[in-house]
């Protein structure tokens, strides 16, 4: 899984004009959307991983790392803005940090146990800056300098900051800024000049000179390219050159001296498994050293290995079953030499020094072999002094038929003594895969002390926090300084302590002669430069012309009051409207709103329910929890789950909100001879006459008054409007009908 950081410039610089009328902020911000939309016709770009460190202070340089997400990702980048000096150094060491946070947890690095090129994480470092001079805050440095105290645990345990799956590319803008070069250079982009040249280079990436939108569209296509799952290795060569090859002129093909191929700082492709996609792999490459149980330490390694390699020619060497490993060579003039050579059966052995128990070149771990259709170089990884260890289990599989005799053992344990230690798990499963498991003991120590295990792991504690850390601190804002404070360099007396402080204070008001050399400018005790708000805008227009014909009015109103200064203001030139004012894009921008409030007060009883803040009404409730009966009266749904079960026999759910019925809906019972409805022979003014005969008025019998009078509302209404125009459930009493528009009564 590849993993993508850009690195961009933010300082002061990259505000400066191009050609195309954009700055060179707005240049790198659009070359990171281009990159990533070419990046995405790779299918393997699914499981690309996108990072975005910029120039400012630690911690606050690191936009989005290990787990932001691609949209804030590009919320950041849209955001980013160039103020700032160009500290290329600490955002260079600020971003293999970044990547270096997980290598110890993981234990991808494996010190001290061999250096596996199949335990990767292909990272790709993509700057883009102006080239200027670098700026520090104690300076203008000649040259890039990357600091050596990293906050990060373990570091010490590798001479460089960055890895040996790490490379390093940069974009170098130089676009004008009045016109296009005219004579555009197609092909080949050159490397820039610049101090992050040599970082490139060592890291085994390159820079590009960049000097049009053209040119820049290239190097991003060459860019994606070189997005390969990988490690870089120094090759160099040991011992004499091979024989000389000559052509059909009878002229050798190479002369004497130091050639480029002798020594080659490139990457070995490590392609991972198609079925799997990760890398799969049997042999580590050996250390530069030979572990010491003894030792407390592990001393420091190399970035990227040192692999000698052996001219003499050899044949390769491999036997059944028996696990190795391929990788093929970036094109280099190594490659270009070898293939040259037209020897596709013969290989040259490759060493690490120090890596053996006495000798000092060590014993061979592989070979450089040409493919058989002379296309490309690989190297071959086979187990440590592999031409001793393959002649013995052949013979244990052909001659012995897996029952070794005393002098075969004798030969394999003076194998195992020579062998480093770190090689014995490999062996073991090998032996296994080929059906000899019992080959070598379970005793055998891999070779670190004590101390350094219990190091390692300390180690690996401590990363961990690092990385929780960091993790958190990944996109605070850096606080905006109030004021600048102003030193004083000076070690004389103040000005209010000189003896003649009244004739200088009368020189300086005008009201006598002005001596210059009395007054001491560089005196600034405990002064301070206030800071603008950077949210504030100033318009200042040097020429009348420039200002637009919409803004005419309102610089007008803004030229007056600043000649006139009739209302106080924090800055001239600004109106109280101009000071409200904000762009359309951030006006539904609620929360940043809301982040930018004070924490609201309690509650003062804390026993009622919490409201939820809902955008534009306070008072709004949360709809969710209320039930609407059929009354359309609101119940909260809490309290519908607290009613007792009823003691009445007729109520059939238990559970079930009993409401309150009108008194419209009650009925009182009525015996079967008496009826409301008319029957079929009597008319309606008759059942009129009937409803409307004067009822006696007892005291005793209120109750049944009520009733009555609502009976004749009841049947007045069924008879005259049976699809009524008023609901009757609604009437709770004859005296909601005084609540009623005089249009209904109009039909009454």
């Amino acid at each position: 899984m590849p993993i993508l950081v850009f690195l961009l410039d933010t300082s002061a610089s990259m505000n400066q004009r191009t050609y195309l009328g954009t700055t060179y902020l707005d240049v790198a911000k659009g070359a990171v959307e281009v990159f990533m939309k070419l990046r995405a016709r790779d299918p393997a770009s699914r499981g690309d991983r996108y990072m975005l460190v910029t120039f400012d202070d630690p911690p606050y340089g690191v936009k989005a790392g290990w787990k932001e997400n691609h949209a804030t990702f590009m919320c950041e980048l849209k955001n980013l803005q160039a103020s700032g000096l160009t500290t290329l150094g600490h955002a260079l060491r600020t971003a293999f940090d970044l990547l270096n946070l997980n290598r110890l947890v993981s234990g991808i690095d494996n010190y001290g146990m061999g250096r596996n090129p199949f335990f990767l994480e292909p990272s790709v470092i993509i700057t883009i800056t102006d080239g200027n001079k670098l700026t520090h805050s104690s300076g203008v440095p000649d040259e890039l300098h990357l600091p050596l105290n990293s906050p990060l645990a373990g570091s010490e345990l590798t001479k460089e900051p960055f890895r040996w799956d790490q490379r390093l590319f940069a974009l170098v803008l130089r676009l004008p800024g009045a016109t296009a070069p005219e004579n555009e250079q197609l092909g080949s982009v050159a490397s820039d000049e610049s101090a992050i040249t040599q970082m490139c280079e060592v890291t085994g990436g390159r820079s590009y000179c960049v000097r049009t939108q053209r040119m820049l569209n290239q190097c991003l296509e060459s860019l994606v390219q070189k997005v390969q799952s990988g490690v870089v290795l120094n090759f160099e060569k040991t011992g004499p050159d091979p024989p000389l090859i000559c052509d059909d002129l009878n002229r050798p093909a190479s002369s004497f001296g130091p050639q480029p191929w002798h020594s080659c700082h490139k990457l070995i492709y490590v392609r991972p498994n198609p079925k799997t996609g990760v890398p799969v792999g049997h042999w580590p490459l050996p250390e530069s050293f030979w572990p010491d149980q003894n030792s407390p330490t592990l001393p420091p390694r190399s970035a990227h290995p040192v692999v000698r390699f052996s001219c003499a020619d050899c044949e390769p060497m491999v036997i059944d079953k028996l696990p190795f490993d391929k990788y093929e060579l970036e094109p280099s003039p190594l490659t270009q030499f070898i293939l040259e050579r037209k020897s596709p059966h013969m290989c040259w052995q490759v060493f690490v020094n120090s890596s053996g128990k006495q000798s000092d070149l060590g014993q061979p771990f592989g070979y450089l072999k040409a493919s058989t259709t002379l296309t490309c170089v690989n190297l071959f990884v086979m187990p440590y002094n592999y031409p001793v260890l393959l002649p013995l289990l052949d013979d244990l599989f052909k001659v012995h038929k897996l029952k070794p005799n005393l002098k075969w053992r004798q030969a394999f344990e003076m194998y195992l003594n020579t062998m480093p230690p770190y090689y014995l798990l490999p062996l073991k499963k090998a032996l296994r895969m080929m059906g000899a498991p019992n080959l070598i003991a379970d005793t055998m120590d891999c070779g670190l002390s004590y101390s350094v295990i219990s190091y390692l792991k300390k180690l690996s504690q401590q990363a961990k926090i690092e990385s929780d850390r960091l993790i958190v601190s990944v996109g605070k804002k850096a606080p905006q300084e109030t004021s600048i404070k102003v030193k004083n360099h000076s070690s004389s007396l103040s000005l209010a302590h000189l003896r003649d402080f009244k004739q200088l204070l009368h020189g300086i008001t005008g009201e006598g002669p002005l001596r210059l050399c009395d007054i001491n400018f560089k005196e600034f005790s405990g002064f301070q430069v206030a800071l603008l708000n950077k949210e504030v805008k100033p318009q200042s227009y040097r020429n009348a012309y420039d200002i637009p014909r919409r803004n005419l009015l309102d610089q007008l109103t803004r030229m007056r009051s600043n000649l006139l200064r009739t209302s106080l203001k924090l800055i001239r030139g600004q109106d109280e409207d101009y000071l409200h004012s904000i762009p359309v894009a951030q006006m539904g921008n609620y929360q940043e709103f809301l982040k930018m409030m004070p924490s609201p007060l309690r509650e003062i009883d804390p026993d009622q329910p919490k409201r939820l803040h809902t955008f534009g009404n306070p008072f709004k409730q949360d709809k969710k929890g209320m039930m609407i009966d059929e009354a359309d009266e609101f119940v909260a749904g809490p309290q519908s789950k607290k009613r007792g079960i009823s003691g009445d026999s007729s109520s059939g759910v238990t559970l079930k909100r009993r409401r309150s019925m009108s008194p419209l809906l009650r009925r009182p019972h009525v015996p079967p001879g008496n009826s409301n409805h008319v029957a079929p022979g009597k008319s309606l003014a008759g059942v009129q006459q009937n409803l409307l005969k004067p009822i006696p008025q007892h005291k005793g019998e209120r109750k049944k008054n009520f009733y009555a009078l609502e009976q004749w509302f009841s049947n007045y209404f069924w008879l005259k409007y049976p699809l009524s125009l008023i609901p009757l459930c609604s009437l709770h009493s004859p005296l909601d009908l005084a609540g009623l528009s005089p249009i209904y009564f109009n039909y009454l």
